[in-house]
């Protein structure tokens, strides 16, 4: 997906006294917040014109490339300016970690307040993280390699059965039981999207595709 055309002028954009406009990089699959940063004229420009995401570092008083130092980077997606244009929130491709110093994905990790640590699109980002990582080093003894070894006929048949038990939960009193079954299914249908290479992000688009 390409940047909307309208946002690569750059004009647009409405910089503060000190020739910034504050940034929120967003994870473009789950919706993450990965950092706030700052741009000024010239980050603004490589961005757009490279499609890798540039920040102003106040403190060094320089324009990088993010996480080019430690081989990561921040490949934009597309862009949005609030309604006085004064702030800019970017979607991006993480590749590495935001929070590389860290050792986190993003450098928002560290909750505060909240019961639920994964909610809505978020968990689902995260999840296809995490099994896509068991795919490209299996660990012995886990159950997501245990199913990649077997491949996806094996995959394609827990898909099956766990949505027969969905099923049959559905047609108990208890919501506890549709809870942990629909769960099951969820989890088994991202291993499967995994093993066919499908992000969760082409299944969305498919479905806003239906809604129109």
């Amino acid at each position: 997906m390409a940047v909307k055309k309208e946002m690569t002028d750059i004009s647009k954009l409405k910089f503060d006294a000190n020739g910034l406009i504050p940034v929120v990089a967003q994870d473009y699959e789950s919706g993450e917040v990965l950092m706030l940063g700052s741009m000024n004229a010239e980050a603004a420009e490589k961005t757009f014109a490279t499609g890798y995401v540039h920040y102003y570092c106040p403190t060094k008083k320089a324009v990088y490339k993010q996480g080019e130092k430690r081989g990561n980077s921040q490949k934009l997606m597309t862009a949005y300016l609030n309604a006085q244009q004064n702030n800019l929130l970017i979607k991006v491709t993480q590749k590495g970690k935001a929070d590389a110093e860290n050792d986190t994905y993003s450098c928002f990790s560290q909750q505060i307040k909240g019961e639920y640590n994964n909610i809505g699109g978020e968990m689902f980002g995260r999840l296809q993280r995490i099994i896509a990582e068991y795919k490209k080093n299996p660990e012995e003894g886990t159950y997501t390699s245990f199913l990649f070894v077997r491949g996806v006929d094996r995959i394609g048949k827990k898909v099956g059965e766990e949505a027969v038990e969905l099923v049959i939960a559905a047609k108990n009193e208890e919501k506890a039981g549709v809870v942990n079954e629909a769960a099951d299914l969820l989890y088994h249908m991202m291993v499967l999207l995994s093993a066919k290479d499908v992000k969760i992000s082409e299944v969305c688009a498919e479905l806003c595709k239906r809604n129109r």
